[in-house]
């Protein structure tokens, strides 16, 4: 079912992990199949210097992280913004069908952590699908066990799996 690119990257995740000081996060979550990806990144001279991620979800979802974080190290923030779902899935040999979402989410959680770094540069939104006067929504639920931060949408904690209190 799943390729061996695919079991080595489950198996041995590349860049698992935080970047405490990030200079951009990207959240994302499918509640129907409860894959939750979040993406941190360290920018240096428009090059991501670093890119890490921590992922709650099933076996297409952890290799996906995976190799979405070695595809945009070292690119340029512009690179980084090209990779494709189509692509992700190239790189891990293909995925069955009905795990393509996962893809998709890698993909999506990368370009939310670098569209997240250019509004912090910048001092603006850069999404064109925001209203310019929309609110800002909480992004985060702080764990009251551990204090890490969870997408809001988490029920449970992505660090140590405690009940989120919302």
């Amino acid at each position: 079912m799943y390729s061996e690119r695919v079991i080595d990257h489950f198996s041995n995740p590349r860049n698992a992990g935080a970047i405490e000081d990030a200079d951009g996060i990207g959240e994302v979550g499918n509640p129907v199949c409860g894959d939750m990806m979040t993406f941190y990144i360290k920018v240096n001279d428009d090059k991501l210097t670093d890119v890490k991620f921590k992922t709650f979800g099933c076996v297409a979802a952890i290799a996906v992280s995976s190799i979405v974080s070695e595809m945009a190290k070292n690119k340029t923030l512009k690179e980084a913004k090209a990779i494709t779902r189509k692509a992700v899935a190239q790189a891990l040999d293909g995925l069955p069908k009905e795990k393509m979402h996962c893809s998709n989410l890698g993909a999506k959680a990368l370009a939310e952590a670098i569209r997240d770094y250019e509004e912090k540069k910048s001092g603006k939104p850069t999404s064109t699908t925001e209203p310019k006067k929309a609110k800002r929504v909480k992004r985060h639920i702080l764990c009251s066990h551990c204090d890490t931060k969870n997408p809001v949408t988490a029920n449970f904690c992505m660090s140590c799996a405690e009940k989120l209190d919302h």
